[in-house]
């Protein structure tokens, strides 16, 4: 199949930004007040605290959280910090507490609902009452499986931040889904670049010729820019039917597709912190953890469905390999990019007409945290 660009011609005029955008200390200080503790933020799988007492821990900026499932099932999120003297309360990343959480420093022990059930000491302190002093709260919400915190005093709803995205992707049923695969990377870039990199793919015939084999980069199809997600897709080639080293694979496609589903490749950032890559027969998702202006963490799910899990000879490395060697070439060209935009030598240099999801990017920032 032969492709052609057919988006419309621009005029040399819209620019990359200044470095202090990506190198500046202070500018990122402010994207984490703005953006980061603002926004709804992915967190993980509803399935990394399975049953009641599982916990896990997620770090945000100078925001250590609690995610834990209680009692009644319920999956709650507290910040990590005893309300007594301050005391860190968990250390290890995950586990799961025995009916409560206590404090190592002086034994305050909370329910898994977040409320105080002991506070030793306290009895003669006058007015002292345990309900008064609960756990810190994190605004908690579920999509289809996937898990997310807001530190916002008063977040918008929800609903208001997927616009659209739960019934756009809801014949995936990422609910349904189990993480076959987890890895995380470091990088040594902004997590703007990250973004960036991921809603172009000028790079891919250069870059990720595995890739490129079986979606051109001429078949993308953006979707007008979000206030809280970019998108497109891309087309599978003719003979290819999902994204491995040959394009093929023995696992069904996700029994709820449809045929046009079947043909094609998404690529959606819900902002600002998840990557979201769904493919026939499986999904990846990526969560960053911004950890400095130059330093990212991100974390990668690979998702499948249990019927093709419990299939003898179940082996999901082909989409795995294909994906982590796609990562470790993206994470190469975002630490390149920081390493350049952060030396002497760098200017803003023109947009392409084919990077308006980089632009929309910017604007995006901008709106949100200001200039320089």
């Amino acid at each position: 199949m032969r492709y052609v660009d057919t988006r419309p011609k621009t005029e040399v005029g819209t620019m990359t930004l200044p470095a202090g955008y990506y190198a500046d200390p202070g500018y990122f200080a402010r994207e984490l007040e703005a953006v980061h503790l603002r926004m709804w933020l992915y967190a993980g799988r509803v399935e990394d605290v399975p049953e009641p007492g599982s916990y896990v821990l997620r770090q945000v900026a100078n925001a250590s959280v609690v995610l834990v499932r209680d009692e009644g099932g319920h999956i709650r999120a507290f910040h990590n910090v005893c309300r007594h003297r301050g005391t860190r309360l968990c250390k290890e990343a995950s586990g799961r507490f025995s009916g409560t959480i206590q404090c190592k420093y002086h034994a305050w022990t909370y329910r898994l609902d977040g409320t105080l059930k002991k506070a030793p000491h306290m009895e003669n302190v006058a007015g002292f009452r345990e309900e008064d002093w609960p756990l810190s709260k994190v605004h908690v919400a579920t999509w289809d499986g996937l898990l997310f915190i807001s530190f916002a005093e008063d977040p918008i709803p929800f609903s208001e931040h997927l616009n659209g995205m739960d019934t756009r992707f809801r014949n995936w049923r990422m609910h349904e889904l189990v993480t076959v695969e987890r890895r995380v990377y470091q990088l040594r870039a902004n997590w703007k670049l990250i973004i960036q990199n991921y809603h172009e793919c000028l790079h891919c015939p250069i870059a990720h010729p595995q890739l490129q084999r079986i979606t051109h980069f001429l078949s993308g199809d953006n979707e007008p820019p979000q206030p809280t997600w970019l998108g497109s897709r891309m087309d599978l080639g003719p003979g290819f039917t999902t994204l491995t080293a040959d394009g093929k694979t023995r696992r069904r496609p996700l029994p709820h597709l449809t045929d046009e589903e079947r043909r094609h490749v998404y690529y959606y950032a819900v902002l600002p912190n998840m990557l979201l890559n769904l493919a026939p027969d499986y999904v990846v998702t990526f969560m960053f953890n911004p950890q400095g202006v130059d330093r990212t963490e991100v974390t990668c799910h690979w998702l499948m469905h249990p019927d093709e899990v419990a299939r003898p000879g179940f082996d999901p490395s082909d989409a795995v390999d294909f994906w982590h060697l796609t990562n470790e070439q993206d994470w190469e060209l975002s630490d390149l990019a920081q390493a350049g935009i952060s030396s002497r030598g760098y200017r803003p240099g023109p947009f392409s007409n084919r990077e308006e999801m980089l632009t929309a990017m910017d604007r995006w920032v901008l709106e949100r945290v200001g200039t320089l």
